[in-house]
């Protein structure tokens, strides 16, 4: 009974940074207000959200090959799952930092980290 719930919550957690990177790619500066830290027009550099996007696409890309190809080991997936909750942690400061709202810091970033432990702490218990 677990087993597809670890692994259901581990699919949707990668398949929703692929699209977050891919919003990334496609639409930044949206992306970026949807991120907490808006990128105005004509300030600043714009690979940093290309950086942003390309980070996002290949930490959910990697996930799911792992959830693909390492099944018979779910280890494998939870320490995936344990170290890429640093990035959204680190979302969070990020956003604190730069003046965008504690509501979107703990509300979304925050929020994010503590489903992906959720979802590391599932698979480790399987």
């Amino acid at each position: 009974m677990l087993t597809p719930i670890a692994y259901g919550l581990a699919t949707v957690l990668s398949l929703f940074i692929v699209l977050i990177g891919a919003r990334f790619l496609l639409a930044p500066r949206a992306a970026a207000a949807g991120y907490g830290v808006p990128a105005t027009e004509g300030t600043g550099d714009p690979a940093y959200l290309t950086v942003k996007g390309l980070r996002d696409l290949t930490y959910g890309l990697v996930g799911l090959a792992l959830i693909a190809f390492t099944s018979a080991d779910a280890d494998a997936v939870a320490w995936f799952m344990l170290v890429v909750a640093l990035a959204p942690l680190g979302d969070t400061v990020i956003v604190l930092r730069h003046g965008g709202s504690r509501a979107t810091a703990f509300g979304i970033h925050f929020a994010t980290a503590v489903v992906v432990l959720v979802s590391a702490a599932l698979l480790f218990a399987i």
